[in-house]
């Protein structure tokens, strides 16, 4: 690790325990979109978008057909990134199906 970069540590907290993990912090604050913007909430952000982008891969992208179960949890977890974002995941990426 680079001596010079400053890093913050996240801790995610989850039903079956916790995890922790460094990032640069100017990387975070790169990829905030607004200036009231905290940390946690760019990290947030950025979880959900890969959540939902994962989602989406396992369930339209993936060997076979998709499992009921698999369509439901990708529509939920583009319900959340919606109603997060406000814009639908096909809004925000330009992919829809």
């Amino acid at each position: 690790m680079t001596d010079d970069v400053e890093t913050v540590t996240f801790t995610v907290d989850g039903p079956d325990g916790s995890d922790e993990f460094e990032l640069p912090a100017g990387l975070v604050d790169l990829l905030a979109e607004e200036d009231d913007e905290s940390q946690a909430q760019v990290v947030a952000d950025i979880a959900l978008m890969g959540f939902a982008n994962r989602a989406h891969q396992f369930a339209h992208h993936g060997q076979g057909e998709a499992s009921d179960e698999l369509e439901a949890i990708e529509s939920e977890t583009l319900d959340l990134f919606e109603e997060r974002f406000g814009v639908s995941y096909g809004e925000a990426t330009g992919h829809s199906h």
